[in-house]
């Protein structure tokens, strides 16, 4: 699992944040804007008042909360199998 140490909010629902391995980049989390529970994000104070919770989750007030490996794959790119090796499909079947 990878720990966000840092994280910082920017215009335009993006965060800037820094992994515990030292991976540094920008989230844009447009799409979610305004979906859901998401939609307190339309308050920008709300949006900048982002926290990392005491679980290493990216966090807002009312139970807003993302999990680091989904920011992990965001800024990467990656896939999860590619980021994650253990989540890799198996082999063929041998009979």
């Amino acid at each position: 699992m990878k720990a966000i140490v840092e994280v910082h909010p920017l215009p335009a629902y993006r965060l800037l944040v820094r992994f515990n391995d030292g991976l540094e980049g920008e989230v844009d989390l447009s799409d979610l804007a305004g979906k859901g529970v998401f939609a307190a994000w339309n308050d920008e104070a709300f949006f900048g008042s982002v926290r990392l919770s005491e679980h290493g989750a990216v966090a807002w007030d009312g139970e807003i909360d993302l999990c680091p490996d989904a920011l992990y794959l965001r800024v990467t790119g990656a896939k999860p199998e590619e980021t994650f090796p253990s989540l890799a499909p198996l082999g063929p079947r041998h009979a």
